[in-house]
């Protein structure tokens, strides 16, 4: 009976493991997730960044939300979503490092995008929160003006990586800059690395980016 009921239990829990499975089974609310994850946002604007209607990115997001995987609020006549709690963020990164795995073409594009940051240099979470406390070091973020809004490293500049060519007068040149990004999926940070060392600038980039700095429970900063 014990087996049995030892038995029950792993079917219950590996049943509970398959709903959230489910949940995220849709490329459309995996691109959600990752663009909830750079930070709180609008029905509206996930619909705008994942190309997606309204009532489509809506409908995803309620079904995100019965699982756990994000969290909603009301603020006046928006709705609102962030991430919700638990290794999400780590969740979503594995799934895609399991998708370079398994598919060659996947995994010969991610090598094709990259190869420029294989010869860069990058900067750990432990060296930059050192070179933080010292003030040795400008932080540059390269992402959307609204993802910076929404949650930054503390001190951070930034420059969206569109606009880098045309401001490099904003940065100090005294200091090393740190650039960073989203994640270690994207490359805007690598290649901003690359446009201010050709400009003659000291640079490197933080490859883990905003999420996992979030997800560690480091300090942020928003601006309102």
């Amino acid at each position: 009976m014990a087996g049995m009921d030892q038995d029950h239990r792993q079917i219950q829990f590996f049943s509970e493991v398959a709903e959230l499975a489910r949940a995220v089974g849709s490329a459309q609310r995996l691109m959600l997730l990752q663009h909830v994850a750079q930070g709180e946002r609008s029905v509206e604007r996930l619909a705008e960044l994942s190309h997606m209607t309204i009532a489509n990115a809506s409908q995803h997001l309620q079904q995100l939300k019965r699982a756990n995987f994000v969290q909603s609020r009301r603020e006046g006549k928006n709705v609102l979503y962030r991430i919700g709690n638990g290794p999400i963020i780590e969740l979503l990164g594995a799934l895609t490092q399991l998708a370079e795995f398994n598919r060659t073409e996947i995994r010969a594009l991610v090598e094709d995008s990259f190869r420029q940051q294989d010869k860069l240099e990058g900067v750990s979470r432990e060296e930059l929160l050192e070179r933080l406390r010292d003030s040795s070091v400008t932080i540059l973020d390269v992402r959307p003006e609204d993802e910076f809004a929404s949650g930054h490293l503390p001190g951070a500049v930034n420059i969206p990586y569109e606009e880098l060519e045309g401001r490099l007068s904003e940065l100090p040149r005294d200091n090393e800059v740190i650039a960073y990004c989203r994640g270690s999926r994207c490359i805007l940070a690598p290649d901003a690395v690359t446009v201010l060392r050709a400009r003659g600038i000291q640079a490197r980039f933080f490859p883990d980016g905003f999420p996992s700095w979030k997800a560690a429970g480091l300090a942020i900063e928003t601006k309102h």
